[in-house]
């Protein structure tokens, strides 16, 4: 089977589904959408089932799962896909823990599918060619900015704010992954968290801004500003100083600057989400999974470490 023809159904269809996953699939032609799952939404002129054994009895032969739910219920609907022979691609955060997406990992390669842990920020139009500069220079310090507006980005999504949910690590996250395929491997592989400072609403679980300090062998410095808070402009950057010049990823990694001079852009590049399901395409063609959990583990230790703030209640 020609991997254009491969069917896909997405499972959660709540912003993120809407607003990229349906539309890259769309304009990707490595997948078509043939299937919605979802309690409550639905897509004009395709099937939709609010249950998985209805679209497992009654739906159409498929190949794989996207699965774009809030990630406290991901892992048992990942086990049902990947017990039912499909490939597996998960929105970010892949897991609510770091145990349940190696859990997934193992069951994956047992049943021979592929399973890709998806991070979206990572497919970013100026992402590749960061990565490119700083194969050979010595890093010195990084500095992470990524303030958004909770309430534009995740409006009523309550889920956020539940155990699991992370909270502003779950746009976080998203520096985090770009970061951690931008450096050089070594530099990624002892790369932790040394101290966290997590600011929690009374009425949440989760934080809604957070500062990190990070470090790495060799004495790298890195500094992490997480914020829910920010109306106006957002900010989402990355700024880090070599012993060749300065790099800046600004706009979520779509616009590179390096020591203040805008950087072109590979003109064939698509939007993230485009790149992505090309990246699951290749990776279904190949039978090969992508489960990078290293922007995870940071977040995970980040909680462990963390120092809660008390801060003022939250209301969407």
């Amino acid at each position: 089977m020609e991997n254009g023809n491969k069917t896909i159904a997405i499972a959660g269809l709540g912003k993120i589904a809407l607003d990229q996953h349906v539309p890259a699939i769309a304009n990707t032609g490595g997948f078509r959408l043939a299937a919605t799952l979802s309690r409550n939404s639905s897509l004009e002129d395709t099937p939709g089932f609010s249950t998985w054994e209805t679209l497992r009895t009654t739906g159409p032969r498929l190949d794989a799962l996207a699965i774009c739910t809030p990630p406290q219920v991901r892992m048992e609907l990942a086990y049902l896909a990947l017990g039912a022979s499909l490939d597996v691609l998960l929105e970010k955060p892949p897991a609510a823990t770091v145990a349940e997406i190696l859990a997934l990992k193992a069951a994956a390669k047992r049943q021979g599918r592929v399973l890709f842990a998806s991070w979206h920020s990572r497919h970013a139009r100026a992402v590749p060619a960061a990565t490119a500069w700083l194969a050979d220079k010595k890093i010195r310090k990084i500095t992470v900015t990524w303030r958004e507006n909770v309430r534009q980005w995740h409006p009523g999504q309550s889920w956020i704010w539940q155990p699991g949910g992370l909270g502003v690590f779950d746009p976080g996250i998203n520096a985090l992954s770009i970061l951690t395929a931008i450096l050089p491997p070594p530099l990624v592989a002892g790369l932790h968290v040394t101290t966290a400072d997590l600011e929690v609403p009374e009425n949440c679980a989760t934080p809604i801004a957070a500062r990190l300090t990070l470090t790495a062998p060799g004495g790298l410095e890195a500094s992490a500003d997480f914020d829910f808070r920010q109306t106006g402009i957002q900010t989402w950057s990355i700024d880090i100083e070599t012993d060749s010049g300065h790099l800046a990823l600004q706009a979520g990694g779509a616009d590179l600057l390096l020591d203040g001079q805008p950087q072109a852009n590979d003109p064939n590049r698509g939007s993230e989400y485009e790149e992505l399901y090309r990246h699951f395409a290749r990776l279904v063609q190949s039978r090969r999974s992508d489960v990078d959990i290293s922007p995870l583990v940071l977040v995970a230790d980040a909680f462990l470490l963390g120092r809660q703030i008390p801060t003022e209640a939250f209301h969407d």
